[in-house]
C-alpha cells in the first residue's frame, strides 16, 4: 500500500509494510494523474517538434510556442541511426532552451518509428541503449523533462512482443538511475489498434519499481469518430492508469480524425495532449503544418485550430507550477 503526502512543495512515496521513504521533488504519477515536483496536477497542453531534422529552428520555435500559450514541447532526437545524433551537450542545451522559456520538455527517441517495416528504424532496446549514453544530461532534470522512451517502435506485425518488451525497457532505465517520468507508445504505429496496450497497461505500469510510467496513444484515422476517444480513455481512467494523447491531427494518410472530439474529451478529462506538429512536415502529412514554414504569425488553419478554437491550448494550459517563485 502507498501513501502520498505533500511536505513543502516536496512529494513523499510512503510504502507500508516496507521499509523505505523516498523523497520525489520531480514529475510523477499517482492515482492515474501526472503532477509536478510541487505536487499540483499536470495537463499537458503543446506540440511536437523535430530537433532532429531543425535543430536551428528549435530556440525560435520554443519561445513561439510558448508565446501562444504552450506548456509543454515534445521534441524528437536521433540516436544517429538516422539522421545526425543529438549528443548530451545538445540535447542539455536542449533542457535549457525549455527551461529558459518555462516549458516542459518531453524528449523523444523518433529512430525507432515503425521499427519493423523501415528498414533504417532500430528497436525500442536501443532507444535505451541511447537514453542511458546521454543520461548525464538528463539526471537531475526530473522536475523539467519527461523521457519518452521511443516513437511508435511497434507497427502491425510485431504488437504482441510489446508488453514484454516493454517492461524491460522501463526496468533497464531504473536500473540505469534515470527517475523520471517515463512515457511509452502504444504499438500499431501508435494507435493500439490491437488494444495491446490496453490489455497490459496494469502489467507494464507494475513492473515499473518507481510507478511512475504513462502510457501515450497517438489518435489519427483509427480515432474518426466521437465514441473512439471517449471510449479509449474512458477505459484508462477507469482503471487509474496515467494516459496522454502524445500525436494527434484533423486528418492523416489512413483517414479523417476527429480532432473535435479528442480536444474535448482530454479538456474533460484531465488529460495531456501534445498536438502533431509545429511545422517541417513532409510528404504525405505536410498539410498538418500549425505554422508556415515556422513563422508563428503566419498559423495554418491547423495551428488556429489547436491554439485558439475550443478546448485550444490558450484556453486550457497553465503553467507547470515549478516555474512558480
Amino acid at each position: 500500500m502507498r501513501m502520498r503526502a505533500a511536505i513543502a512543495g516536496i512529494s513523499l512515496i510512503v510504502t507500508l509494510g516496507g521499509y523505505g521513504v523516498r523523497l520525489q521533488p520531480e514529475f510523477h504519477v499517482d492515482n492515474g494523474r501526472l503532477y509536478d515536483a510541487r505536487n499540483h496536477e499536470f495537463v499537458m497542453r503543446g506540440v511536437g517538434h523535430s530537433h532532429v531534422d531543425y535543430p536551428d529552428r528549435t530556440a525560435r520555435m520554443l519561445s513561439d510556442v510558448k508565446a501562444l500559450g504552450a506548456n509543454t514541447v515534445r521534441i524528437e532526437l536521433s540516436t544517429g541511426a538516422i539522421g545526425k545524433r543529438n549528443d548530451a551537450a545538445d540535447v542539455a542545451n536542449v533542457i535549457s532552451l525549455c527551461r529558459r522559456n518555462r516549458l516542459i520538455c518531453v524528449l523523444v527517441v523518433a529512430d525507432t518509428t515503425g521499427w519493423g517495416y523501415r528498414a533504417t528504424a532500430i528497436p525500442q532496446s536501443q532507444a535505451v541503449d541511447y537514453w542511458i549514453s546521454i543520461r548525464k544530461a538528463l539526471m537531475g532534470q526530473e522536475k523539467y523533462v519527461m523521457i519518452h522512451v521511443a516513437n511508435e517502435p511497434y507497427v502491425l506485425d510485431n504488437f504482441r512482443t510489446w508488453p514484454a518488451d516493454t517492461k524491460n525497457s522501463i526496468r533497464r532505465l531504473r536500473r540505469a538511475g534515470l527517475d523520471h517520468t517515463l512515457l511509452v507508445d502504444a504499438p500499431d504505429w501508435g494507435q493500439d489498434l490491437s488494444f495491446t496496450m490496453r490489455d497490459h497497461a496494469a502489467e507494464v505500469y507494475a513492473a515499473d519499481p518507481d510507478h511512475n510510467t504513462m502510457f501515450s496513444i497517438h489518435m489519427y484515422g483509427a480515432f474518426f469518430r466521437a465514441t473512439n476517444p471517449h471510449d479509449y480513455l474512458g477505459h484508462f481512467l477507469r482503471a487509474k492508469l496515467p494516459i496522454a494523447v502524445t500525436e494527434f491531427a484533423y486528418t492523416h494518410q489512413d483517414g479523417d480524425v476527429d480532432e473535435d472530439a479528442i480536444m474535448s474529451e482530454t479538456q474533460a478529462d484531465h488529460i495531456g495532449y501534445l498536438a502533431w506538429s509545429w511545422s517541417g512536415n513532409s510528404g504525405d502529412v505536410s498539410n498538418l503544418d500549425m505554422a508556415t514554414r515556422f513563422n508563428a504569425g503566419a498559423l495554418t488553419w491547423w495551428g488556429h485550430r489547436v491554439f485558439d478554437g475550443p478546448n485550444g491550448i490558450r484556453r486550457t494550459s497553465h503553467e507547470a507550477t515549478v516555474y512558480a517563485p
